[in-house]
């Protein structure tokens, strides 16, 4: 289990900057060798560069150098050559145990020329993380509105053993944050209310162009951001901390934003933070020994939780009425029992030797689900 502790630093512009444009412009070389070879073995990356980069940029460290190599190589592996990764002249630079360590609170980063040493201040919600945990790597970024470094330090320890527990469908939408298998419902009125309010302020002074009215959404702008971080933190920690739950499992919406569907649907999706949300409950259910896990969406708003009758007309917006059996109820609290029911069928129909009672579901501590 990791986590990732961030924390403001003062660097020297003048060293670092520098270093972050000859960083960036040594990782895109490597990126267009690899697009270009069709390959990112890095043995070969670095018999075919090195030597080269070493004479083009001296002053950058050569761990410094092997480090951005097997940042570019991993980046083309990850993306199979369909993209073509870049790096502007302030991405973030990644440090190993090699660029970069860390002696109880003093930390010093390979540069141009001698390594910078300074003392971190460590916040207090950090501290045990910082002095219990495993440090085993860093990023350093760059924030050009704030003009401020940032040096995101990365902790490991060993995994929390998985609790026992039930299984609990989460179906997410735009109307509710989350509704649960169980019947909570967290809505979603307040933030929509939020959005449109940021929405209405930034198109006026758009349109008005004045100074001040630039200097007011240079001041605006992150807060609705912030605003949704903070929303998300609050609902996953509620989901996560529930007592007797082991096993969250919410629908696969990584493709909900490639289909178009009108311009105002398109800008509400756009808005929807659904994917933070799902990683700040995918960490908090792991530090407390619980696992969230991804299910097949389809026909889930369709099918009658009862019945199991899939129609298109069963729903109307909100409400859920089943045509082939009469079973009325909340439309997102159906589909969150849909998304529990069919994870458990899942594993029943692959031959599990566990048997999960639909109606009553409970998973153990040593369940081999995964």
């Amino acid at each position: 289990m990791k986590r990732t502790v961030s924390i403001p630093v003062n660097l020297p512009h003048k060293r670092f900057l520098p270093l972050m444009g000859f960083c960036a412009d040594i990782f895109n070389q490597h990126i267009d060798w690899a697009l270009k070879e069709q390959t990112y073995n890095k043995n070969k990356a670095h018999k075919a560069l090195y030597a080269d980069l070493r004479l083009q940029y001296p002053d950058v460290p050569s761990a410094l150098l092997q480090t951005i190599r097997d940042n570019a190589m991993e980046a083309v592996k990850a993306t199979k050559f369909k993209r073509h990764p870049q790096k502007k002249p302030t991405s973030g630079l990644r440090y190993d145990k090699r660029t970069m360590t860390l002696r109880g609170c003093q930390l010093t980063l390979s540069c141009i020329g001698k390594r910078e040493k300074l003392v971190l201040n460590v916040p207090e919600h950090f501290k045990e993380i910082f002095e219990t945990w495993a440090f085993c790597g860093a990023t350093l970024t760059y924030s050009k509105h704030s003009k401020q470094f940032w040096v995101r330090l990365v902790f490991e320890t060993v995994d929390v053993p998985q609790v026992a527990g039930e299984i609990q469908g989460i179906d997410r939408g735009l109307y509710h944050q989350a509704v649960t298998s169980d019947g909570q419902f967290f809505s979603s009125s307040k933030i929509r209310g939020v959005q449109r309010r940021y929405l209405y302020n930034r198109r006026q002074l758009q349109q008005k162009g004045t100074r001040s009215a630039k200097g007011r959404l240079k001041a605006m702008s992150g807060r609705e951001k912030r605003f949704m971080k903070d929303t998300n933190h609050c609902v996953s920690k509620k989901l996560a901390n529930q007592p007797g739950v082991a096993v969250f499992v919410v629908e696969d919406l990584s493709s909900i934003r490639t289909q178009r569907r009108g311009k105002k649907m398109n800008k509400w999706l756009g808005s929807w933070a659904f994917y933070q949300q799902e990683q700040f409950l995918t960490y908090k259910a792991e530090a407390l020994g619980k696992r969230v896990v991804h299910q097949d969406p389809r026909y889930t708003s369709q099918k009658c939780n009862v019945c199991k009758h899939i129609k298109g007309t069963n729903r109307n917006k909100s409400r859920f009425c089943c045509k082939n059996c009469g079973h009325r109820t909340h439309a997102d609290l159906n589909a969150a029992k849909n998304v529990r029911d069919d994870y458990i069928l899942s594993f029943t129909l692959q031959g599990t030797q566990e048997q999960v009672s639909v109606n009553a579901p409970y998973v153990s501590g040593e369940s081999n689900l995964a």
